[in-house]
């Protein structure tokens, strides 16, 4: 396609709907705002709507007078997003704040592009009023553009124009010589430059597409920046719709498989997958099979631009490179051939990437990092991820569908272009990304796990959640009441956050309920790595009182259910080939007798007996089983809520509201015992501080001769 093709396209034509993308602008809500909270403002507003940024992508500034701590007089200070920051939820402390003045004088150290990383070691001396948030390294171009306030975005619509193989002149042709334009180039001090020259010279301009990366626009209010930043994306949006050739992608190969059918394949593949790219360091997982993605993944050109590879930086940072397309054939699907084709398929993924590092090395680069696959695209399924955490492995699905999205807008009006191997890979391997991954915090001792919980909507149960999400792992909880489970979900939320939490409604007795609460931890984290059986009931009554039903119940929920659970998980563990562990939650009942309590105590040791059966199957696949033994745990039990509480009191001949006292009194060390305990206990055999027993029983009971192993 020759660039007089778009000679007619100054202008997008009025859009047929309501537009996508429109401002949320408040002019009353603003006016009670500050300088340094107008900019904040308008960082939400643009990080909120993944069609204007991706996630952590882009960067807001201003320049704005301030008084300095120091002599008391106005200077000029630029605050723009620091290091890491994500402008959806960014707060005024993510700002840095760095005299402007201070800046200029960076241009005396500058020594040109041999020498560009250099300079990000003195933005900290251009520090106001000692702010602590790192500047990052897109400070500079945001410093030298000659404008009070400035945003760079990443639309989909315009890196979309961007990646074109004639980008230049579309972007010339479609804004009408409102944006300037530049060709690719890593960011850094000399890009920033470059943008000064451009909005110097040309101060008609409100704004520049750089190639293959984002958009970089320009007011001289927060409010006329924010307006300027959506129009622009707005128009390049519309533009594209009205001019890209359909079918998108060469068209559509193949039918996507229906929902659930791609729900249960995937959730069958993910352990699998899970197990073969986690030897080195465990990685979850997680599926997305939206309108885009199935699109995708169904068309033709599917290879083609797939090995194409990303164009922004901020698509191949979070998603390699490129993806890997798994053979797969929806109208004759085959999960045994798919399973069997994965050894090679990743070997092969493997060795590419490894011949890609070794032509594009620097004497100085980073030591290869992993060289498995982080994106899965799968035809007439939808795209599998992988990453270090659950949320890092959901937005590079996003970040994807971000790329996805740009390789549309690209092929449907020109040709797509991919960022040039070296030039992906200087970003990749770039030192100062290699600073900043070497400065992360070391992982917490369950991160990249995965956990299931029975029984958690109750007091243990969610004491243990919060012990394993506290220690960085993930966790599904599951109850057989509904609103419970919804309150545990809502109180956990605040520790763990979405991605880290998930419940499942299921009553355990029932074998089609616990297989598709396995199907859901699968789909949802990759996997499963620990079961934590906590699921209970309690009852008590003379052996002659004692009814079949409610023999029947407790055997159900503490045997069968405690059996049906540990199957299933203990199949996908199996199938992930690593190891993992479960821990049984039982009680002192189950090794010494009550009276008056004949079918819990027989269930509960049929519940230690098991896992001890389960520990030795379990070894050879490096499947710990071991037992928590608590007694009396009353608050915040739901067991003690009900009939439980009332017949304990009656079997020992005293008042309900002194059964907690009572049990405290019984106990060797006269304390009570209470969920945090058992959950203290639950992580020390989950994790790797037990690493070398199963099989084994820990009494919490506050000490108890009777109970006492042998």
């Amino acid at each position: 396609m020759t660039t007089t093709l778009f000679a007619d396209a100054k202008s997008a034509p009025a859009p047929t709907s309501t537009p996508r993308i429109v401002s949320a602008w408040d002019n009353t809500y603003a006016a009670t705002l500050d300088e340094p909270q107008l900019l904040l403002y308008r960082s939400n507003l643009l990080g909120a709507d993944k069609a204007i940024t991706n996630f952590g992508g882009g960067n807001t500034s201003a320049k704005i007078s301030m008084q300095d701590p120091l002599s008391g007089q106005a200077t000029e200070v630029l605050w723009v997003k620091g290091s890491g920051g994500d402008l959806g939820s960014i707060r005024l402390d993510g700002f840095s704040t760095l005299y402007m003045e201070k800046l200029q004088a960076l241009r005396a150290r500058y020594r040109g592009l041999e020498h560009e990383d250099e300079m990000v070691a003195y933005l900290p001396h251009c520090t106001f009023n000692l702010n602590p948030r790192a500047a990052s390294i897109d400070t500079p171009l945001h410093a030298y553009i000659p404008h009070a306030h400035v945003d760079h975005m990443h639309p989909d619509a315009v890196i979309a124009i961007a990646a074109c193989k004639n980008s230049a002149a579309l972007t010339a042709s479609i804004f009408g010589g409102e944006l300037g334009w530049l060709p690719w180039q890593r960011p850094g001090y000399d890009l920033g430059l470059k943008l000064e020259k451009v909005a110097r010279e040309q101060p008609q301009l409100k704004g520049i597409v750089l190639e293959g990366h984002g958009l970089f626009t320009w007011g001289d209010s927060a409010k006329s920046c924010y307006e300027t930043t959506i129009d622009i994306i707005r128009r390049a949006d519309t533009w594209l719709a009205a001019n890209s050739r359909t079918p998108a992608f060469g068209g559509t190969l193949h039918s996507a498989l229906p929902a659930a059918e791609r729900a249960a394949l995937a959730a069958r593949l993910m352990p699998l997958l899970r197990g073969k790219i986690s030897k080195q360091e465990f990685k979850l997982g997680h599926f997305d099979d939206s309108a885009a993605v199935l699109e995708f993944v169904c068309s033709r050109d599917l290879s083609a631009l797939a090995a194409l590879g990303t164009s922004c930086p901020d698509h191949f940072l979070r998603t390699k490179i490129r993806p890997l397309v798994l053979d797969f054939s929806p109208a004759a699907p085959d999960f045994d051939a798919l399973v069997a084709s994965l050894d090679q398929a990743l070997e092969d993924y493997r060795q590419d990437y490894s011949a890609y590092y070794q032509r594009c090395r620097r004497s100085n680069s980073p030591a290869m990092r992993d060289a498995n696959p982080i994106i899965y695209l799968i035809p007439g399924v939808g795209m599998l991820s992988f990453a270090k955490d659950k949320a890092t492995a959901r937005i590079a699905g996003e970040f994807y569908i971000n790329a996805i999205n740009v390789m549309r807008g690209a092929n449907g009006v020109d040709t797509y272009v991919g960022l040039p191997e070296q030039e992906a890979f200087d970003i990749e391997y770039w030192l100062l990304e290699e600073a900043k991954l070497q400065r992360m915090p070391k992982p917490k001792s369950l991160a990249g796990r995965v956990a299931l919980v029975t029984g958690g909507a109750g007091g243990i149960g969610q004491a243990v959640a919060r012990q394993l999400l506290a220690e960085g792992a993930c966790v599904m909880l599951t109850d057989i009441d509904q609103s419970a489970i919804d309150s545990a979900y809502q109180s956990l939320l605040k520790q763990g956050g979405p991605d880290a939490i998930s419940v499942a409604r299921a009553d355990i007795t029932k074998e089609g309920e616990v297989e598709q609460v396995l199907q859901s931890v699968a789909l949802r984290f990759g996997g499963i790595d620990l079961l934590v059986s906590n699921a209970g009931i309690a009852s008590a009554s003379p052996l002659e009182d004692t009814s079949l039903d409610v023999w029947e119940r407790n055997m159900s929920v503490l045997a069968t259910g405690y059996f049906l659970v540990s199957r299933s998980a203990f199949r996908s563990m199996t199938a992930q080939g690593l190891g993992g562990s479960i821990v049984y939650v039982a009680s002192k009942n189950g090794l010494v007798a009550s009276a008056g309590a004949s079918a819990y105590c027989t269930a509960k040791a049929a519940e230690i007996h098991l896992a001890r059966c389960i520990a030795l199957e379990g070894a050879p696949h490096g499947i710990r089983v071991n037992v928590v033994n608590p007694d009396a745990v009353i608050r915040g039990s739901r067991i003690w809520d009900g009939k439980w509480k009332e017949e304990r009191a009656a079997s020992n001949k005293i008042e309900t509201e002194n059964i907690e006292e009572f049990y405290r009194q019984r106990s060797l060390l006269k304390r009570s015992v209470l969920p945090e305990d058992i959950a203290e206990a639950v992580y020390f055999f989950v994790s790797e501080k037990s690493a070398k027993s199963t099989g084994n029983i820990l009494n919490v009971d506050a000490g108890n001769a009777a109970a006492f192993t042998r």
